[in-house]
């Protein structure tokens, strides 16, 4: 792909739809009312997203050129992206051109935000494999060779995931811990079908083939375009990929409370949208679930043992709130235990360690309780709101608990969230 002199790429304007054909097959318009006609197509092209990353950019080029040069020569092309920077980021990565031959710079002064620019991206992008990557160097690019490999296996969405094995973040606060896990908890309720296909839904680092996103009308709010990738694309097999999120270098952060809130948006609209949730084709995991009710089972059996033992006038005679919560808690555990080993042991044999262990089982722990009062909130409604019969109350709270249960663990408790 040859541009004019150092020009620009022009950017593409319109509906923000990728095509089927690569845009190497057609004339674009430059900024100047010209047109830059464009070689053959590439197998990836990598966008990369810039807004105030001056201090980054020359360094995330030179990584990424080192690392898939010698893997795809000069079939692949690296797209900077950038909102129109005041440090003028879209200056210097247009000066790194002659230096990098598969560096191309796109500089967008109408529009803004990173999941538009990304799209942007992809529609000026020659690849069939289509590819996203912060520019602040927090995403590792050393991950890109099993991304790549994913998608040669036949996946049609590779992502580097912070929640598989091999993935964690660096150096997060508590806060931020809970409000990344917070939203993952909320796209799992509000959307489940296309947040729980991954186990990291807010990535940005990921790959999809372009005949799995081609033709289909995109409408993503925020910084989160993988829900929309999700949501929207023809996407079968999905591959996960664990990375470690680093600490920014240069730079500021960019996340801020109105994420959080598109991100909800987001949800929203994607549930929401016509004919949607009808197409989605992931297979409930029945096998799993049946072991989990049946461990709970156990645990009811458990839970009245202990606590006849503790309150009972024959036995230790104790308090019977006292009695409850601890006969409640050793339930817990035992549940824990046969649900390590069983229900979801192909998941824990690759988190060994007993502090592993430990953080599966207080998040277990946590989402127990969370369904108590679920729980109690449900019986109450339809009892007092509804008028319905206690005990039938009470069996549907139970169903819907159970399944709120085993979907989180499945999602939250057997996730690896930490790694060195």
């Amino acid at each position: 792909m040859k541009t004019v002199g150092s020009s620009l790429l022009p950017v593409p304007t319109g509906e923000l739809r990728i095509a089927e054909q690569p845009a190497a097959l057609s004339d674009l318009q430059n900024r100047n009312g010209g047109s830059v006609r464009l070689s053959q197509g590439v197998q990836f092209s990598l966008i990369v997203p810039t807004y105030k990353e001056a201090g980054n950019v020359a360094a995330i080029v030179q990584r990424l050129t080192r690392l898939l040069d010698p893997v795809l020569g000069n079939d692949y092309e690296i797209i900077i992206v950038d909102d129109d920077s005041p440090d003028r980021t879209w200056e210097i990565a247009q000066s790194l051109i002659t230096q990098y031959p598969t560096l191309r710079v796109m500089r967008r002064q109408s529009e803004r935000g990173l999941s538009t620019a990304v799209i942007r991206g992809w529609q000026a992008a020659r690849g069939e494999i289509l590819g996203v990557i912060d520019g602040d160097l927090q995403h590792p690019p050393e991950i890109l060779y099993q991304l790549l490999e994913a998608i040669e296996r036949g996946a049609d969405l590779a992502v580097a995931s912070r929640h598989v094995d091999g993935g964690g973040v660096s150096d997060w606060s508590p806060t931020r811990r809970f409000l990344s896990r917070g939203a993952q908890v909320l796209g799992l309720v509000v959307l489940p079908n296309v947040v729980g296909r991954v186990s990291d839904p807010m990535s940005g680092y990921f790959l999809v083939r372009r005949s799995a996103i081609a033709e289909k009308s995109m409408s993503p709010i925020g910084y989160k375009i993988l829900l929309e990738v999700l949501g929207r694309g023809n996407i079968g097999q999905v591959a996960e990929v664990g990375y470690v999120f680093q600490e920014r270098q240069e730079g500021e952060s960019k996340v801020t409370w109105r994420q959080y809130l598109d991100y909800l948006s987001h949800l929203v609209r994607l549930r929401t949208s016509q004919g949607r949730i009808g197409r989605l084709r992931q297979q409930f995991p029945i096998g799993r679930f049946v072991r989990f009710g049946l461990v709970g089972l156990s645990g009811v059996f458990v839970d009245m043992a202990v606590l006849y033992l503790l309150s009972d006038s024959t036995t230790l005679g104790w308090n019977l709130t006292r009695s409850k919560i601890l006969a409640a808690e050793v339930a817990i555990v035992n549940n824990f235990l046969w649900n390590d080993r069983w229900t979801f042991g192909d998941m824990s044999s690759h988190q060994r360690g007993w502090q592993k262990r430990l953080k599966r089982f207080l998040k277990f722990n946590v989402i127990c309780l969370s369904g108590l009062v679920l729980n109690v909130l449900i019986l109450n409604v339809l009892f007092n709101v509804f008028g319905i019969n206690r005990y039938v109350a009470n069996l549907l709270a139970i169903a819907v608990v159970t399944f709120w249960n085993f979907w989180l663990n499945l999602k939250l408790s057997w996730r690896v969230t930490d790694a060195k």
